[in-house]
């Protein structure tokens, strides 16, 4: 059976080097063939298609930009009034995949605007998102770019974020109806706020174009103490003949490739790499 693929997140590791084309080379130097970085818009575009180009590495995945993150924003997606520089945004994010070679962008969703509360904001918000994903949908279709989006854990990571549950994702993915569009499963994300992951996972299995993970609930390597057992969910994935990248967004304990002897010992029981 062939072995999954990862790709290093560079927002979360080899964060010992301040610049982000000096992480790609240490990524391809730990062996990952693959990288993915949140927001790579303040780096200069020109040193990162050099280091991608010099390395191999493919650049596999990188988000809109948040907004204004001083003013509390953490994306623009399904945020009212916001519609505009959702739009402005995800042109420069195409800018960077296209000239990066990147398939993937992560279609941010937002936080509900402070002094609201979710239920009141929920009906709105959603019709907002919708009709930015139709948009992002159509534009990132004649560029052969995949939309994600991404469902995160409003328990302990962001108690404003938008889209917090894989149910309420996959449904408004149906709702919009566009083949490019599909499902982010962070798997720390879904263990917080539903649980249920094998079930979950074959369940939306069809509509999941892209992996993260961390342990839970410190957001450690895979391998460190936590609820979370990852040798079974690598099975689950690979049965389900997962063919996209799983991606490490974790905190490393120490430093970054000291924690990697999980990934080692992947790649060695399945006689893979990359």
């Amino acid at each position: 059976m062939p072995g999954l693929q990862f790709s290093a997140n560079l927002s979360w590791l080899f964060t010992e080097l301040p610049k982000l084309s000096q992480r790609i080379h240490a990524a391809a130097a730990a062996g990952f063939r693959a990288v993915e970085a949140a927001w790579p818009y303040e780096e200069d575009l020109e040193e990162l298609k050099t280091a991608r180009e010099a390395t191999g590495v493919e650049l596999v995945l990188i988000n809109t930009p948040p907004g204004n993150i001083r003013a509390g924003d953490l994306g623009l997606g399904a945020v009212p009034g916001r519609e505009q520089e959702f739009r402005h945004g995800l042109e420069r994010a195409v800018e960077y995949a296209q000239a990066l070679q990147c398939k993937r962008i992560h279609l941010m969703a937002g936080r509900v605007p402070q002094g609201s509360t979710r239920g009141e904001m929920a009906k709105e918000m959603e019709s907002i998102f919708i009709q930015n994903l139709e948009y992002a949908a159509d534009l990132l279709s004649k560029r052969g770019i995949m939309g994600l989006i991404e469902p995160i854990n409003t328990r302990i990571t962001d108690p404003s974020y938008f889209l917090d549950s894989p149910h309420k994702a996959a449904d408004i993915l149906k709702r919009v109806g566009k083949p490019n569009l599909m499902l982010q499963m962070d798997v720390f994300h879904w263990q917080i706020m539903d649980g249920n992951l094998t079930q979950n996972i074959i369940n939306y299995f069809p509509l999941i174009g892209h992996v993260q993970i961390a342990q839970v609930p410190e957001r450690n390597e895979p391998d460190t103490p936590g609820e979370l057992n990852y040798s079974y969910l690598w099975s689950v994935l690979e049965r389900q003949h997962y063919r996209g990248f799983v991606g490490c967004e974790y905190r490393p304990t120490g430093g970054t490739a000291d924690g990697l002897g999980w990934l080692q010992e992947y790649w060695t029981q399945r006689g893979a790499h990359g």
